[in-house]
Protein backbone atom coordinates (compact mmCIF):
# COMPACT_ATOMS: atom_id res chain seq x y z
CA UNK A 1 0.00 0.00 0.00
CA UNK A 2 1.01 3.33 -1.14
CA UNK A 3 1.56 6.60 0.87
CA UNK A 4 -0.95 5.96 3.59
CA UNK A 5 -1.69 8.79 6.17
CA UNK A 6 -2.07 7.15 9.61
CA UNK A 7 -4.17 7.97 12.11
CA UNK A 8 -6.32 10.18 9.41
CA UNK A 9 -9.68 7.52 9.91
CA UNK A 10 -9.05 6.88 14.10
CA UNK A 11 -11.53 6.69 16.23
CA UNK A 12 -14.34 6.72 12.97
CA UNK A 13 -16.25 3.51 11.49
CA UNK A 14 -16.14 3.27 8.06
CA UNK A 15 -18.36 0.67 6.05
CA UNK A 16 -17.19 -0.31 2.48
CA UNK A 17 -19.17 -2.60 0.05
CA UNK A 18 -17.96 -4.44 -2.64
CA UNK A 19 -14.83 -5.06 -0.53
CA UNK A 20 -14.00 -8.53 -0.94
CA UNK A 21 -11.67 -7.64 -4.49
CA UNK A 22 -10.90 -4.89 -6.12
CA UNK A 23 -11.21 -1.34 -5.71
CA UNK A 24 -13.53 -2.26 -2.51
CA UNK A 25 -11.05 -4.23 -1.32
CA UNK A 26 -8.00 -1.33 -2.08
CA UNK A 27 -10.10 1.48 -0.24
CA UNK A 28 -11.08 -1.23 2.64
CA UNK A 29 -7.39 -1.90 2.86
CA UNK A 30 -6.50 1.28 2.82
CA UNK A 31 -8.91 2.99 5.55
CA UNK A 32 -8.06 0.08 8.24
CA UNK A 33 -4.07 0.93 7.80
CA UNK A 34 -5.20 4.99 8.65
CA UNK A 35 -6.97 4.05 11.86
CA UNK A 36 -10.65 3.24 10.82
CA UNK A 37 -13.01 0.35 12.22
CA UNK A 38 -13.69 -0.80 8.99
CA UNK A 39 -16.54 -3.04 8.01
CA UNK A 40 -16.15 -4.97 4.63
CA UNK A 41 -19.59 -6.11 2.76
CA UNK A 42 -19.70 -8.13 -0.07
CA UNK A 43 -22.02 -10.97 -0.76
CA UNK A 44 -19.75 -12.81 -1.93
CA UNK A 45 -18.45 -15.24 1.43
CA UNK A 46 -14.55 -14.50 0.58
CA UNK A 47 -15.64 -11.53 2.62
CA UNK A 48 -15.18 -12.80 5.44
CA UNK A 49 -11.47 -14.14 4.81
CA UNK A 50 -10.25 -10.60 2.57
CA UNK A 51 -11.13 -8.80 6.07
CA UNK A 52 -9.63 -11.15 8.16
CA UNK A 53 -6.18 -11.34 6.56
CA UNK A 54 -6.64 -7.64 6.18
CA UNK A 55 -7.30 -7.41 10.41
CA UNK A 56 -4.30 -9.88 10.65
CA UNK A 57 -2.02 -9.13 8.11
CA UNK A 58 -1.82 -5.22 7.96
CA UNK A 59 0.58 -4.41 10.69
CA UNK A 60 2.66 -7.47 9.71
CA UNK A 61 3.01 -5.78 6.50
CA UNK A 62 4.43 -2.87 7.65
CA UNK A 63 1.39 0.10 7.61
CA UNK A 64 0.44 -0.79 10.82
CA UNK A 65 -3.96 0.43 11.59
CA UNK A 66 -3.50 2.87 14.10
CA UNK A 67 -6.25 1.48 16.61
CA UNK A 68 -8.02 -0.23 13.53
CA UNK A 69 -10.05 -3.15 12.70
CA UNK A 70 -12.03 -5.19 10.02
CA UNK A 71 -14.85 -7.12 10.21
CA UNK A 72 -16.53 -9.27 7.09
CA UNK A 73 -20.46 -9.03 6.73
CA UNK A 74 -22.11 -10.95 4.06
CA UNK A 75 -25.20 -9.32 2.09
CA UNK A 76 -26.79 -9.36 -1.21
CA UNK A 77 -27.29 -4.88 -1.55
CA UNK A 78 -29.17 -5.60 -5.15
CA UNK A 79 -32.53 -5.23 -2.63
CA UNK A 80 -33.31 -3.18 0.09
CA UNK A 81 -34.05 -6.16 2.93
CA UNK A 82 -29.85 -6.78 1.71
CA UNK A 83 -29.28 -3.77 1.92
CA UNK A 84 -31.08 -2.69 5.72
CA UNK A 85 -29.83 -5.86 6.77
CA UNK A 86 -25.74 -4.49 6.27
CA UNK A 87 -26.51 -1.84 7.81
CA UNK A 88 -28.28 -3.20 10.61
CA UNK A 89 -25.34 -5.25 11.11
CA UNK A 90 -22.48 -2.49 10.97
CA UNK A 91 -24.58 -0.78 14.10
CA UNK A 92 -24.95 -4.10 15.89
CA UNK A 93 -21.48 -4.54 15.37
CA UNK A 94 -19.90 -0.65 15.81
CA UNK A 95 -23.11 1.41 17.11
CA UNK A 96 -22.37 4.06 14.63
CA UNK A 97 -21.37 4.70 11.06
CA UNK A 98 -19.06 7.65 9.59
CA UNK A 99 -18.67 6.34 6.74
CA UNK A 100 -20.68 4.57 4.07
CA UNK A 101 -18.17 3.90 0.93
CA UNK A 102 -20.46 2.33 -2.05
CA UNK A 103 -18.37 0.13 -4.13
CA UNK A 104 -20.59 -2.50 -5.54
CA UNK A 105 -21.33 -2.50 -9.66
CA UNK A 106 -19.45 -3.47 -12.30
CA UNK A 107 -20.28 -4.87 -15.78
CA UNK A 108 -21.23 -7.85 -16.36
CA UNK A 109 -21.58 -8.13 -20.52
CA UNK A 110 -19.89 -6.26 -22.86
CA UNK A 111 -21.24 -5.79 -26.40
CA UNK A 112 -23.61 -3.28 -28.82
CA UNK A 113 -27.09 -2.17 -27.22
CA UNK A 114 -28.40 -3.95 -29.64
CA UNK A 115 -27.25 -7.76 -28.68
CA UNK A 116 -28.44 -6.84 -25.03
CA UNK A 117 -31.52 -8.83 -24.19
CA UNK A 118 -34.20 -7.24 -22.10
CA UNK A 119 -33.44 -9.89 -19.08
CA UNK A 120 -29.45 -8.87 -19.18
CA UNK A 121 -30.42 -4.69 -19.41
CA UNK A 122 -32.53 -5.73 -15.98
CA UNK A 123 -29.75 -7.02 -14.71
CA UNK A 124 -27.02 -4.47 -15.10
CA UNK A 125 -29.03 -2.06 -13.54
CA UNK A 126 -29.88 -3.81 -10.88
CA UNK A 127 -26.06 -4.52 -10.15
CA UNK A 128 -24.81 -1.45 -10.65
CA UNK A 129 -27.50 0.97 -9.66
CA UNK A 130 -29.58 -0.56 -6.21
CA UNK A 131 -26.73 -1.17 -4.52
CA UNK A 132 -25.77 2.32 -4.14
CA UNK A 133 -29.43 3.45 -3.72
CA UNK A 134 -30.54 1.06 -1.24
CA UNK A 135 -27.50 1.54 0.60
CA UNK A 136 -27.76 5.20 1.28
CA UNK A 137 -31.73 4.71 1.76
CA UNK A 138 -30.62 2.37 4.90
CA UNK A 139 -27.74 4.23 6.00
CA UNK A 140 -29.59 7.58 6.32
CA UNK A 141 -31.82 8.20 8.89
CA UNK A 142 -28.93 6.76 11.29
CA UNK A 143 -26.87 9.35 9.59
CA UNK A 144 -29.32 12.34 10.14
CA UNK A 145 -30.39 10.89 13.57
CA UNK A 146 -26.61 11.68 13.96
CA UNK A 147 -25.99 14.80 12.57
CA UNK A 148 -23.47 14.03 10.38
CA UNK A 149 -21.60 11.32 8.25
CA UNK A 150 -20.14 10.97 5.17
CA UNK A 151 -21.03 9.09 1.93
CA UNK A 152 -18.72 8.15 -1.14
CA UNK A 153 -20.46 6.78 -4.14
CA UNK A 154 -17.64 4.83 -6.90
CA UNK A 155 -19.27 6.06 -10.42
CA UNK A 156 -18.17 5.41 -13.24
CA UNK A 157 -16.22 7.63 -16.48
CA UNK A 158 -18.03 4.68 -18.39
CA UNK A 159 -20.92 6.56 -18.31
CA UNK A 160 -19.28 7.82 -22.26
CA UNK A 161 -18.04 4.40 -23.46
CA UNK A 162 -18.66 2.22 -25.71
CA UNK A 163 -20.45 -1.40 -25.25
CA UNK A 164 -22.20 -0.70 -22.01
CA UNK A 165 -24.92 1.47 -22.54
CA UNK A 166 -26.64 -0.68 -19.51
CA UNK A 167 -24.09 -0.21 -17.01
CA UNK A 168 -23.44 3.34 -17.90
CA UNK A 169 -27.11 4.07 -17.43
CA UNK A 170 -26.85 2.62 -13.95
CA UNK A 171 -23.45 4.11 -13.19
CA UNK A 172 -24.70 7.63 -14.40
CA UNK A 173 -27.76 7.10 -12.24
CA UNK A 174 -24.88 6.68 -9.37
CA UNK A 175 -23.65 10.17 -10.46
CA UNK A 176 -27.42 11.56 -9.96
CA UNK A 177 -27.93 9.97 -6.62
CA UNK A 178 -24.81 11.81 -5.48
CA UNK A 179 -25.73 14.96 -6.53
CA UNK A 180 -29.33 14.98 -5.54
CA UNK A 181 -28.64 13.11 -2.06
CA UNK A 182 -26.21 15.79 -1.37
CA UNK A 183 -28.43 18.47 -1.70
CA UNK A 184 -31.06 16.81 0.92
CA UNK A 185 -28.85 15.96 3.24
CA UNK A 186 -26.29 18.93 3.60
CA UNK A 187 -28.55 20.30 6.14
CA UNK A 188 -28.12 17.26 8.58
CA UNK A 189 -24.61 17.67 8.34
CA UNK A 190 -23.73 14.85 5.73
CA UNK A 191 -21.40 15.20 3.11
CA UNK A 192 -22.14 12.61 -0.41
CA UNK A 193 -19.56 12.38 -2.74
CA UNK A 194 -18.56 10.44 -5.50
CA UNK A 195 -15.23 9.17 -7.88
CA UNK A 196 -15.48 8.13 -11.33
CA UNK A 197 -13.02 5.66 -12.05
CA UNK A 198 -11.61 4.79 -15.58
CA UNK A 199 -10.28 1.31 -16.28
CA UNK A 200 -8.18 -0.09 -13.44
CA UNK A 201 -6.01 -2.91 -13.49
CA UNK A 202 -6.61 -5.38 -10.80
CA UNK A 203 -5.79 -9.22 -10.03
CA UNK A 204 -8.32 -12.04 -11.85
CA UNK A 205 -11.41 -12.24 -9.78
CA UNK A 206 -11.84 -15.08 -7.75
CA UNK A 207 -15.35 -14.46 -8.01
CA UNK A 208 -16.27 -13.13 -11.92
CA UNK A 209 -19.04 -10.94 -12.29
CA UNK A 210 -20.78 -12.58 -15.24
CA UNK A 211 -19.54 -14.55 -18.40
CA UNK A 212 -16.10 -13.99 -20.00
CA UNK A 213 -15.75 -13.31 -23.52
CA UNK A 214 -15.22 -16.20 -25.20
CA UNK A 215 -16.43 -16.51 -29.41
CA UNK A 216 -14.28 -13.85 -31.57
CA UNK A 217 -16.96 -11.55 -31.47
CA UNK A 218 -16.68 -11.27 -27.74
CA UNK A 219 -13.42 -11.04 -27.43
CA UNK A 220 -13.97 -8.14 -30.49
CA UNK A 221 -16.18 -5.90 -28.71
CA UNK A 222 -13.91 -5.95 -25.31
CA UNK A 223 -11.38 -4.91 -27.01
CA UNK A 224 -13.18 -1.85 -28.17
CA UNK A 225 -13.91 -0.71 -24.24
CA UNK A 226 -9.96 -1.54 -23.72
CA UNK A 227 -8.98 0.85 -26.85
CA UNK A 228 -11.75 3.24 -25.91
CA UNK A 229 -10.94 3.46 -22.51
CA UNK A 230 -7.22 3.98 -23.19
CA UNK A 231 -7.32 6.19 -26.05
CA UNK A 232 -9.62 8.66 -23.77
CA UNK A 233 -7.19 8.88 -21.24
CA UNK A 234 -4.66 11.89 -21.74
CA UNK A 235 -2.25 9.20 -20.18
CA UNK A 236 -2.89 6.81 -22.08
CA UNK A 237 -3.06 4.03 -19.67
CA UNK A 238 -5.18 2.17 -17.33
CA UNK A 239 -5.01 3.14 -13.36
CA UNK A 240 -4.09 1.07 -10.34
CA UNK A 241 -6.22 0.32 -7.45
CA UNK A 242 -4.14 2.04 -4.88
CA UNK A 243 -4.54 5.02 -7.26
CA UNK A 244 -8.28 4.95 -6.95
CA UNK A 245 -8.55 4.13 -3.15
CA UNK A 246 -6.41 6.84 -2.43
CA UNK A 247 -8.82 9.64 -3.91
CA UNK A 248 -11.84 7.54 -2.93
CA UNK A 249 -10.07 7.87 0.88
CA UNK A 250 -9.39 11.36 0.98
CA UNK A 251 -13.18 12.40 -0.37
CA UNK A 252 -14.33 10.33 2.82
CA UNK A 253 -11.72 12.13 5.22
CA UNK A 254 -12.23 15.19 7.11
CA UNK A 255 -9.90 16.47 4.94
CA UNK A 256 -12.44 16.83 2.34
CA UNK A 257 -15.26 18.53 4.58
CA UNK A 258 -15.65 21.32 2.29
CA UNK A 259 -16.24 18.84 -0.63
CA UNK A 260 -19.82 17.65 -1.50
CA UNK A 261 -22.12 17.01 -4.39
CA UNK A 262 -19.18 16.34 -6.59
CA UNK A 263 -18.16 13.41 -8.84
CA UNK A 264 -14.69 13.38 -8.92
CA UNK A 265 -12.87 11.88 -12.06
CA UNK A 266 -9.80 9.47 -11.63
CA UNK A 267 -9.64 8.17 -14.87
CA UNK A 268 -6.19 9.64 -16.30
CA UNK A 269 -7.82 12.59 -17.74
CA UNK A 270 -10.99 11.08 -19.10
CA UNK A 271 -13.57 13.38 -17.45
CA UNK A 272 -16.66 10.68 -18.94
Amino acid sequence: MNRVSPGRFAGKVVVVTGAAQGIGHAVASRVAAEGADTILVDRAELVHEAAAALAAGSSAAGTGTAGGTAVGVTADLESYDGASGAIMEALQLRGRIDVLINNVGGTIWAKPFEHYEPDEISREIQRSLFPTLWACRAVLPHMISRRGGVIVNVASVATRGVNRVPYAAAKGGVKAITAALALEAAPHGIRVVATAPGGTEAPPRKVARGPQPDTDREKAWYQQIVDQTIGSSLLKRYGTLDEQAAPIAFLASDEASYITGSVLAVAGGDLG
